[in-house]
């Protein structure tokens, strides 16, 4: 990784000694630096700030905001809610995968794509649904998955 992102990460680090809760902002700030918080960043953080490993990797992966590797320049988001289940979701996220060749959680990679399953979009009389960025589409069938993704 490059030396100049872990400077930038140690001053971070230095302005939060001595506040409290420091942990999230310096891992915010991590993600921003980094693009996501791989195991080496998780590592450092832990060392500069004394803290166990266990608790920074703990943050890491409660936070559906933090990333373990880098996030595809399109994010797609699949709702695997109950509704969206029973309208026939899994249909929509097994094109999806097929189409992309990646499986969920997983990023393409000419790093276009990123594809993640989400407990609840709050569109569930849209369902099944699923978001790209912040584009919504909703009840969708299999055979609408190619067209999507050459929108982007």
């Amino acid at each position: 990784m490059n030396q100049e992102k872990f400077d930038q990460l140690q001053a971070v680090i230095d302005e939060h000694k001595g506040t409290k809760g420091p942990l999230m902002p310096v891992m915010q700030k991590a993600q921003n630096i980094f693009g996501a918080i791989p195991f080496e960043v998780q590592n450092f953080i832990a060392e500069k700030m004394d803290v166990p490993m266990t608790d920074v990797y703990g943050v890491s992966t409660f936070y559906s905001l933090f990333a373990l590797e880098p996030k595809g320049e399109n994010v797609i988001s699949v709702c695997l809610g109950t509704a969206c289940y029973v309208k026939g979701v899994q249909d929509i996220m097994d094109r999806l995968k097929k189409e992309l060749d990646i499986e969920v959680g997983k990023t393409t990679s000419d790093g276009k794509f990123t594809l993640e399953g989400t407990r609840c979009l709050g569109c569930c009389g849209l369902a099944p649904v699923m978001t790209i960025n912040e584009n919504v589409y909703g009840r969708l069938e299999a055979k609408d998955v190619p067209d999507i993704l050459k929108k982007y």
